[in-house]
């Protein structure tokens, strides 16, 4: 299984990327958030976390093999729990997700119908569904940003991860943790654990 490919983009269509790597050119779905982000990166070489999948009718034995692309292991991630979802599958996530990682997670962990009933093909029932199967399980990726993390930020991401956790178990809201913690990241501070983010959200709340 091809799980990640670099290469040089070629072309990027409405729902497709082609990267040549070596002496192959593959062609990669994208969903709308990630092609979005590799609009001005055509020639530039790419990494792409990928999945794969088997489109076709089994019975009648025209099975091709597809691949779709993302930036980030965590966009993976959160892709294949969408499909997980009864009446949702690869090609209904891929034609959906036109929305960022973070935004759709914060409205399923908010139990946001109205919100993901705006995506292609989730209505309000298929909607419903994805917030009972996954709303618990939405807290790390509403922290996700535009672009891939660079090497060496993991444990600073984890440690983020779980101050909004603690934020949203002492009862603030999905969106208001994770606008403190947006304030947070502006500063650029580097924190080594949970309780040194959050006495310092603390100490910017006190008044001067």
């Amino acid at each position: 299984m091809i799980t990640r490919i670099t290469g040089k983009l070629t072309r990027l269509t409405e729902s497709t990327a082609e990267l040549e790597a070596g002496p192959f050119v593959y062609e990669v779905f994208l969903p709308d958030f990630v092609r979005r982000r590799l609009q001005d990166r055509v020639n530039d070489t790419v990494s792409l976390r990928t999945i794969e999948y088997l489109e076709g009718n089994p019975q009648q034995g025209r099975l091709t093999p597809r691949m779709i692309g993302f930036l980030s292991n965590a966009e993976r991630q959160f892709f294949d729990l969408v499909c997980s979802v009864d009446g949702v599958g690869v090609k209904k996530a891929l034609r959906a997700m036109v929305r960022p990682v973070s935004e759709v997670a914060t409205a399923i962990e908010e139990q946001d119908v109205k919100f993901l009933a705006t995506l292609p093909g989730i209505g309000p029932a298929v909607g419903e569904r994805i917030i009972a199967k996954l709303r618990r399980k939405m807290a790390r990726f509403a922290l996700i940003a535009g672009d891939e993390l660079p090497e060496g930020a993991a444990p600073e991401h984890s440690v983020l991860t779980e101050a909004y956790e603690a934020l949203v178990a002492v009862g603030l809201s999905s969106a208001e943790a994770r606008r403190k913690l947006d304030a947070l990241a502006e500063t650029k501070q580097k924190f080594k654990s949970v309780e040194d983010v959050i006495n310092e959200i603390y100490r910017q709340q006190r008044p001067a």
